[in-house]
């Protein structure tokens, strides 16, 4: 009897120690991932920072439910996932700025090859 309460506590308390803690610092990572991607100009719109948004609501959710694994792995998702919002709202800007300078240099050209 005694052996078998031992067991018991035994089981409760590894099974205490392996319980995730609070992802507390990867939420506040997240939301600062989706500060930069809005500072950057990604909006709701944008597809990857919408998908980011609905997966941190979700890890919110499940901090309420004190699924700490669950939000964890959710916040880390919408991390990454604002993460590449920001990186294709630079890419576009990076492409657009790329067009201009191709623009600007046709330009120059024309204006070289009508001074000859």
């Amino acid at each position: 009897m005694i052996r078998h309460l031992f067991c018991m506590l035994l089981m409760t308390a590894v099974a205490g120690c392996a319980s995730d803690p609070a992802p507390t610092e990867q939420l506040r990572l997240t939301e600062q991932a989706m500060a930069q991607a809005r500072a950057v100009g990604a909006s709701e719109q944008t597809p990857a920072l919408a998908l980011a948004q609905e997966r941190l609501a979700a890890a919110t959710e499940a901090m309420k439910g004190e699924r700490y694994r669950e939000a964890r792995l959710l916040a880390e998702q919408a991390e990454l996932d604002a993460r590449l919002a920001e990186a294709r709202v630079l890419n576009d800007k990076s492409e657009q700025e790329l067009a201009e300078l191709h623009r600007r240099i046709a330009r120059m050209r024309e204006q070289l090859g009508a001074l000859q």
